[in-house]
């Protein structure tokens, strides 16, 4: 039994005074109505309507029951509105965890645009690196970038990221000029340490794969880190274009081994699951799709790939 239904039923038959006019109103057969009626007395245990050949009355249980009955379906009414406003205007806190340079760097100019656009939801964003776990910790969506591995998520690509080989012009006047990747044994290469392969940079070029493993003296689990220290001149980095891109607009970093390839990783937006996706989700990973897209802003002017 459908005890919403069976209720809704009762309620329009008491309103009525009749079995028939019920049916009537709600569309449904004479049988189908007493059958609720009937199914919702066992289910209470307790008889709710009088019935003669000539009219139907409430008994004493079905006059209380009856005023319950109404609150009951005037409060699931309200709730199914507030759950359609919710689905049409987005609000609420909307919990999202982002890695550390991604945020800095270009999330945070964003934010705002987002917030002037949809008022009511209320952004709590936490900066982390690590791979949460969305669900256990209380997310609503990540951004994570590079390969994503056995994670049962939905995911939305929401732009590329370059990797960029990239070192200081004082690194490069003191240590020399790498030629082929097999020379950057012979430097200091400055690791991100969430990398896999932790210690191996791999390389493209005509077909033919390159993997070479590397040493310096720095290991860090934070890009802007290693983006300071390489302009500072301590070493070679491998780090991605939205987090490099204007120094080497500007001169402060210059790439390396342009005639070999670096792998080309996705930026994506991961959720739980697309059923019933709320939406402050959904209105959220389109703006990012909307804000960076396929030809972000932060390669322009880079050398091609």
């Amino acid at each position: 039994m459908n005890l919403f239904e069976a209720m809704k039923v009762f309620v329009k038959v008491a309103d009525t005074g009749s079995l028939s006019a019920a049916a009537r109103i709600l569309d449904m057969s004479n049988p189908s109505v007493t059958r609720h009626i009937a199914d919702l007395e066992a289910y209470l245990h307790a008889r709710l309507l009088n019935r003669t050949t000539r009219r139907i009355s409430l008994t004493d249980t079905g006059t209380a029951y009856l005023e319950r009955s109404r609150q009951v379906l005037f409060d699931l009414d309200e709730a199914a509105m507030a759950a359609g406003n919710s689905a049409a205007n987005p609000s609420g806190i909307l919990r999202i965890n982002v890695p550390v340079s991604f945020s800095v760097n270009h999330l945070g100019r964003a934010l705002p645009l987002y917030a002037e656009r949809y008022p009511n939801v209320v952004l709590d964003v936490s900066l982390s690196d690590r791979i949460v776990d969305l669900v256990d910790e209380g997310y609503d969506l990540a951004i994570r970038i590079g390969k994503l591995h056995g994670q049962s998520l939905v995911a939305r690509k929401i732009a590329p990221a370059r990797i960029l080989l990239c070192a200081a012009p004082t690194y490069l006047a003191k240590n020399g000029w790498p030629q082929h990747p097999t020379d950057l044994k012979n430097h200091a290469c400055l690791n991100y340490a969430y990398s896999t392969p932790r210690d191996e940079w791999r390389f493209e070029r005509d077909g033919g794969a390159f993997a070479v493993q590397v040493k310096g003296g720095l290991s860090t689990n934070n890009g802007d880190l290693l983006r300071e220290a390489a302009i500072a001149g301590m070493g070679i980095i491998r780090q991605p274009s939205f987090l490099v891109g204007d120094d080497v607009r500007a001169g402060r970093l210059v790439t390396l081994l342009p005639e070999y390839r670096n792998e080309t990783l996705s930026i994506y937006a991961v959720y739980p699951s697309r059923r019933h996706l709320s939406a402050k989700v959904r209105t959220f990973v389109d703006f990012l799709g909307e804000q960076f897209g396929d030809t972000p802003y932060w390669d322009r002017e880079l050398p091609p790939e």
